[in-house]
């Protein structure tokens, strides 16, 4: 039983990215494959597909390859977490790296990056950073 399945899907995805695996399977949920397609939409990973077995609805992240300067992604970090949420006002959106990196906030109207919350000017739960 994992009580921060966001932070576990995460973590998947760094762990094969630094072992050089082409890609990463987990267990699916709306808000990962929302987190999947922010990732994608903004070229850190390569795609994701949900497949649905027997049992249990699976994601599959796969990951950009490694090219002249390195992995697309390089990092990827769990900020609100169930033991301390994190949240931004509009004014207030984080940015990562001096803007090199995306923060993944969690709006009424759905998942979006730093930067389109800015535009939309809405706040919400920081979920995550990735640089």
């Amino acid at each position: 039983m994992n009580s921060d399945t966001i932070a576990d899907m995460l973590t998947r995805i760094r762990n094969a990215n630094t072992a050089n695996h082409r890609t990463a399977a987990m267990p699916a949920s709306k808000m990962k494959i929302e987190i999947a397609r922010v990732l994608k939409d903004e070229g850190f990973i390569e795609d994701f597909a949900v497949s649905e077995p027997d049992v249990h609805t699976v994601l599959t992240v796969t990951l950009k390859p490694r090219g002249n300067r390195g992995r697309p992604l390089s990092g990827l970090r769990r900020i609100s977490r169930p033991g301390l949420r994190v949240y931004a006002r509009k004014t207030d959106i984080p940015r990562v790296l001096g803007g090199l990196g995306i923060s993944i906030i969690s709006t009424s109207h759905g998942l979006m990056t730093g930067q389109q919350a800015q535009r939309a000017g809405l706040g919400g739960e920081v979920v995550a950073y990735v640089w």
